[in-house]
């Protein structure tokens, strides 16, 4: 693993931790909501989500 991709996992866990830590309760409301919503949808927005994630990652580097 390279350590630009480990420092990047970093910084997903250090978001991740700081949203749990700042808002716990609507962390919790929000996973909730995601039991709601069709797999199929999150799917397309996990795709999305990647998508974007790689465009911003090319436009940076």
């Amino acid at each position: 693993m390279s350590a630009d991709l480990a420092a990047a996992l970093c910084l997903v866990l250090v978001l991740e931790g700081l949203l749990l830590f700042a808002a716990p309760g609507a962390w919790k409301r929000m996973a909730e909501q995601l039991q709601r919503i069709d797999e199929r949808r999150l799917r397309l927005i996990g795709g999305i989500f990647i998508v974007v994630g790689l465009v911003a990652l090319r436009v940076i580097r």
